[in-house]
């Protein structure tokens, strides 16, 4: 399994605490809103809506929840947010995309360049290690719904480009412009899935050992931490005796 679902694995693992779930919900839900104030409020009109309340649902956040983001956005009391990339290296080299919504460009920059070196990385210009990665859309769906080859068999035709089949489930790949599209017709096929999200592929990773991992998520986990930051992505590779150790 390539490194970026096993940190989702590893985070899932972890079983953050409540502090950290009520910081989750708040970013989906900034999410949510920014979605809704760009384009329709209409969750089935705005594609963009969809997947961000999809999102969420997947995550537990309660319904009041989602409506109450969306109609912060209608209601116009809602900030203005500025989507800002970061990208960098982490610990050994590992490249890093920090994804950021904000109403204070400053602030975000210099808590981010501060978290980078202090934790034993460091910033660099946009596009420093993006060529390291493909924009993709991902849905994953538990082992639950079927073996590989009927899950293979259905993203063939909701027309994704790969699947990762595991013992922990199944990850879907497509085009990051056929997400939506690609989604509805696996529900369709499927069912609900767990997670439908646009990421950052790895197309080159970065082998670490078990230190060069606990010095990764020290990183990870500060940059999580910032309300500012939605989504960090890395392009380690681990093993999986690595992995059990952490």
């Amino acid at each position: 399994m390539a490194g970026h679902s096993k940190w989702a694995n590893i985070q899932h693992r972890k079983g953050r605490q409540d502090a950290a779930r009520s910081k989750l919900f708040s970013k989906l839900s900034k999410e949510i809103t920014v979605a809704a104030k760009m384009g329709d409020p209409d969750p089935d009109k705005n594609p963009r809506l969809r997947l961000a309340v999809k999102e969420a649902k997947s995550n537990s956040v309660p319904k009041d929840v989602i409506d109450r983001a969306i109609k912060k956005a209608t209601g116009g009391d809602a900030e203005n947010y500025d989507e800002i990339r970061y990208e960098g290296y982490g610990p050994n080299g590992v490249a890093v995309i920090v994804e950021t919504m904000t109403d204070n460009k400053n602030r975000t920059a210099s808590t981010v360049r501060s978290t980078f070196s202090k934790n034993g990385g460091n910033l660099g210009e946009t596009g420093s290690v993006g060529f390291m990665f493909e924009r993709k859309g991902e849905v994953t769906y538990p082992a639950s719904v079927g073996d590989a080859d009927t899950v293979m068999m259905a993203a063939i035709e909701a027309g994704a480009e790969d699947v990762e089949s595991s013992e922990d489930g199944h990850v879907i790949f497509c085009a990051d412009t056929d997400l939506n599209e690609v989604s509805n017709a696996l529900e369709a096929e499927l069912g609900e899935s767990e997670s439908t999200k646009l990421i950052w592929k790895p197309t080159t990773t970065t082998e670490l050992d078990l230190e060069g991992m606990q010095k990764l998520m020290k990183l990870v986990d500060a940059l999580e931490d910032d309300d500012d930051v939605q989504r960090v992505t890395t392009n380690f590779e681990a093993s999986d005796e690595v992995m059990a150790q952490l």
